[in-house]
């Protein structure tokens, strides 16, 4: 059974929603189970009970929330080996790919045990407070599933 972990940090809900609809994909997929946290649920401890971790966030003026950014260093802290991610954002408009472009080099930098298996996922919220966009949900599950098929 491969175990993946999804940690995301969400201030009105788009993130969160984003993040399980990423963990049913991947549900989908025989052999991966998923564990959804929020950041500040997070256990460091439990880090290495897991073969994968996906990383997401809302876009932060241009990058990764703060939390997000101290929990990669973190990761990195631990000297992770052989485990393999991805990563996702939410975004407003003008700033697709901003976050998940900045979260995957500070992965490749700071937490070289880190395999990046699929390209990073934005997701468009309308809105600061959302919601998610018409048809991006399905994008969600859509990465869950492919993420996972990598995994097998």
């Amino acid at each position: 059974m491969v175990k993946a972990l999804i940690v995301y940090e969400s201030k009105y809900g788009n993130t969160k929603l984003v993040a399980e609809t990423i963990a049913e994909g991947m549900n989908q997929v025989s052999g991966v189970k998923t564990t959804v946290v929020d950041l500040k649920e997070i256990d460091l401890s439990k880090i290495d009970d897991f073969d994968t971790i996906l990383i997401g966030s809302p876009n932060h003026m241009g990058a990764a929330t703060r939390g997000i950014r101290k929990f990669i260093d973190k990761l990195g802290e631990l000297k992770l080996q052989k485990k393999r991610g991805a990563v996702f954002d939410t975004y407003l408009a003008k700033d697709f790919g901003k976050a998940v472009k900045k979260m995957e080099n500070q992965i490749a930098e700071k937490v070289p045990g880190i395999l990046l298996i699929a390209p990073g996922l934005s997701i468009l919220v309308n809105g600061m407070k959302g919601p998610v966009s018409d048809g991006e949900l399905p994008k969600c599950s859509e990465f869950g599933a492919k993420t996972a098929r990598e995994l097998k």
